[in-house]
């Protein structure tokens, strides 16, 4: 729309109006856009202070998240060392305290062997029960302290089950009889892979839990091969397992049946189950109230042996009289004890020595038929050296046993190499018995 010199003026007017129109309309929709843009400024302002304020807001969040990962490692930290603390307390404490433990079980034992009156006899029947229980505890509060560390390590190799089942029918054998059960064991030349000192611990843990709940019939142990797998297999006749205790009987300090009913701490079976989920045995167990009770661990086959099992028992196998033993023993109370049952209760010769100096001179050139070593001697000497110098002495390698509180892996592997059996205290005079007689035959 232009203006031209010949329009007449009516029509130049009318142009003019137009054109101011048009700009008038321009120049609203600028101010109409200049204020949109003015928003959008503001708007953009408002949120990079939002945003700004935000990212303060995160970063001291993140702060106190670190600050609560450090406190936290620290809180770990603290717990680990604290239960490596409690570990290692239990270590020590465990030798002073199974030390003369032992002593008293094997000085008890020997006064069972003398003449006693009806009242000395309950006594002493009474007393070997309360070193029992004692001795039970601590050994359950061992494992389990072993078991829920995260530095355990097994010892895994082939375990011959009949050797384990001649072991568990000398020590339990006595258990049954007391309640006139019937208690049994399948022969077997299988052999599985395991921990032994462990699988020892579970199969010990059930047989006894079997005996405790039966009153009445027997326990029979065997073992159920399938496929390159084996189930060790403990049945009883006992009081049985509701369907609702079942869960629980694997916690600590759960113990089922009447009042007064089987002693114990309800700590056996919490080893059993920690033991299995260590060792990656898979447990399972069948039940019916007042008609007893199996379980069963799943193992794994090493091979078997073809040749039959050879029957062992607390008083069979070949004489010990007559034999000769050196015990190394730096304490004086269990030296004597254990000279009493080597001495009166097995009728072997026996010297007795301190220290490593004190066994050589004990000997002589007269070697022992065997030597019976404590590992923690005097002078930071250890019966595996007083074997190494009595051996070297005697230029053989003379049978050996190493008596010990430890539950280190390392002491069972050292033993291992030189081809040393351990006894764990507080020794049973029918364990070191079947022992010698193994060794000596």
């Amino acid at each position: 729309m232009f203006l031209r010199d010949d329009d007449p003026p009516a029509r130049r007017v009318e142009k003019l109006t137009r054109i101011a129109d048009v700009l008038v309309e321009r120049i609203d929709r600028l101010e109409e856009s200049r204020g949109s843009a003015w928003s959008m400024f503001q708007a953009a302002v408002a949120l990079e202070q939002e945003v700004q304020v935000r990212t303060r807001e995160l970063e001291q969040a993140l702060a106190d998240l670190s600050e609560r990962n450090r406190e936290l490692a620290v809180a770990r930290a603290s717990a680990e060392e604290a239960n490596r603390s409690k570990t290692r307390f239990l270590r020590a404490a465990s030798h002073d305290l199974l030390q003369p433990l032992s002593a008293a079980k094997l000085f008890l034992s020997a006064l069972k062997d003398t003449e006693l009156d009806e009242l000395q006899r309950e006594l002493t029947g009474r007393l070997t029960g309360a070193f029992e229980s004692v001795e039970e505890l601590m050994h359950a509060v061992l494992d389990i302290s072993r078991l829920d560390s995260q530095r355990i390590e097994f010892q895994r190799k082939p375990v011959d089950l009949g050797d384990l089942f001649r072991r568990l029918a000398v020590e339990y054998a006595p258990m049954a009889e007391a309640k006139g059960l019937r208690l049994s064991f399948a022969p077997t030349t299988v052999l599985v892979e395991s921990d032994p000192t462990f699988l020892r611990r579970i199969a010990q843990n059930l047989v006894s839990n079997a005996i405790k709940y039966t009153d009445r019939g027997g326990v029979l142990v065997g073992v159920r091969q399938r496929g390159e797998r084996a189930w060790l297999e403990i049945y009883d006749t006992g009081i049985g397992i509701a369907a609702a205790d079942r869960a629980r009987i694997f916690d600590e300090f759960q113990r089922i049946g009447r009042e007064g009913g089987a002693p114990g701490m309800g700590l056996g079976l919490s080893i059993v189950r920690r033991a299995c989920a260590k060792l990656g045995h898979s447990i399972a167990m069948d039940s019916e109230p007042g008609r007893g009770t199996v379980f069963r661990v799943n193992l794994p086959l090493a091979g078997a042996r073809d040749e039959p099992a050879r029957p062992e028992s607390a008083c069979g196998g070949p004489s010990l009289r007559g034999r000769v033993a050196v015990v190394v023993e730096n304490d004086d109370a269990m030296r004597r004890a254990l000279q009493l049952l080597l001495q009166d209760g097995l009728g072997m010769a026996v010297r007795v020595a301190g220290g490593i100096a004190e066994a050589l001179a004990q000997t002589g050139d007269e070697p022992p038929d065997v030597v019976i070593a404590d590992y923690n001697l005097d002078n930071g000497d250890t019966g595996l050296q007083a074997i190494a110098a009595l051996r070297a002495q005697a230029g053989r390698a003379v049978p050996a046993i190493v008596v010990s509180a430890r539950r280190a892996p390392e002491l069972g592997l050292a033993c291992q190499k030189i081809g040393v059996p351990v006894l764990e205290k507080p020794v049973a005079p029918q364990d070191m018995q079947a022992m010698l007689q193994r060794m000596l035959a």
